[in-house]
């Protein structure tokens, strides 16, 4: 695929929305078509699942949720990241199928690799060229989600050991595939954040 796929990964209050602005910002300026994107909800249909996800009222089964983010993804690729991906552009988006593996997988208690095998069943295979982790304490990052003043969705209310056992996990896949992922100190400033992913990226895409 002529196309470049470019994922941000963390847990929340890490600033992933933050970064993916900047260096969608940055390589425009470079002159690359650019498709910002993010998960659950990059598409129409996408909205409504997410509202399902995150804002419906009550507790939602583990495997339902991990079902419902599966098919969200599922159109998301086939009507929205593959297209760009064959037209050449770059595909920056906010969460993927880490994010189901990390929260779901290790969050819920659900089986991680079931979880990846369904979000590569409904992605087609689909893996990012280069994965983004900002890596934060799950402390300092729950202190980062207060301070917006906007109200939580179903899982910004998760406790503490939640987001731990989450972080760990995406700790984990980075170290299996270190390759594909880029880890970030999110402790660090935008500024300095934005530097080392800026090269990063500039260097991948200069190969």
């Amino acid at each position: 695929m002529p196309g470049w796929f470019i994922s941000f990964e963390g847990i929340d209050g890490v600033g992933k929305s933050t970064q993916a602005d900047l260096l969608e910002q940055h390589l425009r300026d470079l002159g690359h078509e650019i498709v910002r994107t993010f998960e659950p909800g990059g598409t129409e249909l996408g909205q409504e699942i997410r509202h399902l996800l995150l804002h419906r009222k009550g507790d939602v089964a583990p495997r339902a949720e991990a079902l419902l983010y599966a098919a969200d993804r599922a159109h998301h690729v086939a009507t929205k990241v593959r297209p760009a991906l064959e037209a050449g552009q770059v595909v920056i988006t906010d969460r993927y199928l880490d994010s189901s593996v990390a929260y779901q997988g290790a969050g819920r208690d659900l089986k991680a690799q079931q979880v990846r095998d369904l979000s590569l069943f409904a992605t087609d295979g689909l893996l990012p060229n280069l994965t983004i982790l900002l890596d934060l304490d799950a402390s300092a990052a729950g202190l980062r989600r207060n301070q917006t003043g906007q109200e939580p969705d179903r899982l910004e209310r998760e406790k503490i050991e939640f987001f731990e056992a989450v972080r760990q996990s995406f700790l984990d896949l980075a170290a299996a595939e270190p390759e594909r992922f880029f880890v970030v100190d999110a402790s660090q400033t935008v500024e300095q954040m934005q530097t080392s992913i800026r090269a990063r990226v500039d260097q991948l895409l200069a190969q």
